[in-house]
């Protein structure tokens, strides 16, 4: 099978082309600080070509699920090491996913603070905080001359990646956060560099693109975009347009890969945007979700992409490339324990 082949990606040999997609776990704690059993967790998935990292805040006050993890302080980066030397014993790869959660972040889990966003926008509905549930608050539109202070905090949190022992990072421009905040007009109603046009939505993310590159090196640098998922709120009037201009925009950079969510979590949007970014982007790209084998390997016969990034898959069976290779039954995920603390439904998946 293609999927079980090996794979270059930026400076690294992958074992086979079964990505670890990066899933939301809530181990870390209201210290957000990643422990023992999220390294067990990982190291038990190192079998993966890679595993990407569940999303970390890069500042502090921008959590949007209450034990997420962070790679903002010195205890943080010393905590990841034992991740990232339990994957490596392993002879796993690991990006660490860099995220700033934007207007998804609550007052409730940030000191009281407002979160920010691109626009003073609210995310329709309530979200999960330690007080309950609670409506999103209505963000703070962003001036102009704070955005430098974002792009230089992905920076860091990408340097304190690779100081964790992180092969790379993959930049979080997904799923309604702050970069796909500023990305899509749904969101984005901004004047002036940062808004109106493609080109000034995109500035942001090719300005932490950038940064990051020039911090750890492009080849070490993966992106994730979803621009049909409608999660947290999310539409843009043209999303085929955007895959378009993103895609031949992004051969700027000598990126690791470029990581599409293909469709929208709810089925509300409807598109093909692989379809024209393969067209114009000439690099690597792994496509995410819903995936079963079989359809993968047909995609990766057919050309259309270069890898697979499975969640759910390697969230409920840590050998999941055993299991492709054998043709053996996957475990069904529990989504009662997605979030929940402790081992259950996180590292006692049963193996074959």
């Amino acid at each position: 099978m293609k999927l079980l082949e090996p794979m270059h990606l930026g400076n690294l040999t992958l074992a086979n082309r079964a990505i670890m997609a990066p899933l939301t776990r809530t181990r870390a704690g209201m210290e957000h600080l990643p422990n023992a059993l999220m390294a067990e967790y990982y190291a038990q998935r190192a079998s993966a070509g890679l595993i990407i990292s569940e999303c970390t805040m890069i500042l502090p006050n921008t959590s949007a699920f209450i034990a997420e993890p962070g790679i903002y302080s010195a205890e943080q980066v010393e905590a990841w090491k034992q991740v990232t030397q339990a994957v490596h014993a392993k002879s796993g790869k690991i990006f660490l996913q860099i995220w700033h959660a934007g207007r998804a972040a609550h007052p409730n889990m940030c000191d009281g603070q407002q979160p920010i966003s691109a626009s003073a926008l609210a995310i329709e509905g309530d979200t999960h905080t330690p007080q309950g549930k609670a409506a999103y608050a209505v963000p703070r539109a962003v001036s102009d001359d704070e955005v430098l202070g974002l792009v230089k905090a992905f920076a860091h949190a990408a340097r304190s990646a690779i100081q964790a022992g992180f092969d790379g990072v993959e930049v979080h421009a997904a799923n309604g956060y702050l970069i796909d905040q500023f990305l899509r007009d749904g969101s984005n109603k901004r004047t002036g560099n940062y808004g109106g046009s493609v080109e000034n939505r995109a500035r942001f993310l090719f300005e932490v693109l950038t940064a990051v590159s020039d911090e750890i090196g492009s080849e070490r640098v993966g992106l994730r975009l979803s621009l049909l998922n409608s999660y947290n709120s999310m539409v843009d009037s043209d999303p085929v347009g955007l895959a378009k201009f993103l895609g031949e925009r992004l051969n700027e950079f000598n990126l690791a890969y470029v990581h599409m969510m293909r469709s929208d979590f709810f089925g509300v949007q409807q598109g093909d945007v692989l379809t024209p970014m393969r067209a114009a982007y000439k690099g690597v790209i792994i496509s995410n979700m819903g995936y079963s084998a079989e359809e993968a390997e047909q995609a990766l016969q057919a050309g259309q992409v270069d890898a697979v990034a499975f969640g759910t898959g390697f969230l409920a069976n840590p050998d999941l490339p055993k299991r492709i290779r054998t043709g053996a039954a996957w475990n069904a995920p529990n989504p009662n324990t997605f979030y929940t603390p402790g081992s259950e439904g996180y590292t006692d998946y049963p193996f074959l």
